[in-house]
């Protein structure tokens, strides 16, 4: 079975199709806050850019992420810091 970065990887390619994605485990970086956990997998960061986001607000960004996601969180994910990107915001 794929590790969560790997399912969250999957994920976001398969319903923002980006142009770029970058998906990394900061979970030991929060040992002992919370919703950590010893085995890891909760706080990731993503870096999104995809021309789905285009005309869409930061707000609506991070819903559709987080609903795509919904899962992960179900399953013991904790946070995202998300970057998201329409194509023509990107230099």
């Amino acid at each position: 079975m794929p590790n969560r970065a790997d399912r969250i990887h999957a994920t976001l390619q398969a319903r923002f199709a980006p142009r770029r994605l970058e998906v990394v485990d900061d979970s030991h970086r929060h040992a002992g806050h919370a919703g950590a956990r010893p085995e890891g997998e909760t706080h990731y960061g993503v870096v999104l850019i995809s021309p789905a986001f285009s005309g869409m607000s930061r707000v609506a960004r991070s819903r559709a992420v987080h609903e795509a996601l919904a899962e992960e969180f179900a399953g013991g994910m904790h946070a995202l810091a998300l970057t998201l990107r329409a194509p023509e915001e990107v230099s």
